[in-house]
């Protein structure tokens, strides 16, 4: 076990407008084509795939729209063809951003995300330019207040593979995973009944910026501007909010 976890909080959360059915399903439809059209439509094949349909049953997706994304990324059925992009850049108090998403006109998007960063005084940057700043990890939370048992998690997490076990000071055990074993530290710590609080592969950085007063507003603002937006999956930052 490590020190300190720094990590709680680091990546923001989608906030409620994006608990909106129509935008829900709409990133989900997307994921489920993207997910079938690289790795195939046999979800016990692919893992991506598995986690998109599970999310679409979180969200209570018809089973019948699932299938018909899923034959649209593998070809069975026409469709739109979507592309994942990435982006990358500068939010106000130098915090850095880096945005996922999926789209079916690049050209379209990026003018979008370039004028949200520029309207809450940030910048959108070149490819690269922070994403060295970040590593991809599998990270498992499990909440101290529905599980306490530190040395059966850490057993049970270790010996599947994972990478390290970080404690926040008094609410969660952080398990920090290689992505190739996540699949399998995830599988390990289901079967033991551990109740998980979050499972993702995600983005962490290696060093936090501490936001306070009017550039943390800002960059609160920014974030939930391309959280917002259509093609936008996921949203990392290493801005860290201090104060009010």
């Amino acid at each position: 076990m490590s020190g300190h976890s720094r990590w709680a909080g680091i990546k923001h959360k989608k906030g409620a407008l994006d608990a909106k059915r129509g935008k829900v399903f709409t990133r989900i439809v997307r994921e489920l084509s993207i997910a079938a059209k690289t790795g195939g439509g046999v979800p016990e094949n692919n893992p991506r795939l598995r986690k998109a349909i599970d999310d679409a049953k979180a969200a209570n997706m018809p089973g019948d729209n699932v299938k018909k994304a899923i034959q649209r990324g593998t070809g069975e059925l026409p469709g739109i063809t979507y592309e994942e992009v990435s982006y990358e850049g500068y939010g106000p108090g130098g915090a850095s951003v880096i945005l996922t998403g999926t789209t079916d006109n690049k050209n379209r998007t990026i003018s979008e995300i370039r004028k949200i960063f520029t309207s809450h005084g940030g910048n959108l940057g070149e490819s690269g330019c922070v994403a060295w700043m970040f590593q991809t990890k599998g990270l498992i939370r499990v909440e101290k207040e529905m599980w306490t048992d530190e040395e059966t998690l850490m057993t049970v997490a270790l010996d599947a593979g994972a990478e390290d076990i970080k404690s926040d000071d008094d609410a969660v055990f952080e398990v920090l995973i290689a992505p190739a074993h996540f699949e399998k530290v995830k599988a390990a710590v289901e079967a033991a009944k551990i109740p998980m609080a979050q499972a993702e592969v995600t983005m962490l950085p290696s060093s936090v910026v501490s936001l306070s007063g009017g550039p943390a507003t800002q960059m609160e603002a920014l974030l939930e501007d391309l959280e917002n937006h259509d093609d936008v999956k996921d949203v990392f930052t290493n801005g860290e909010f201090s104060g009010e």
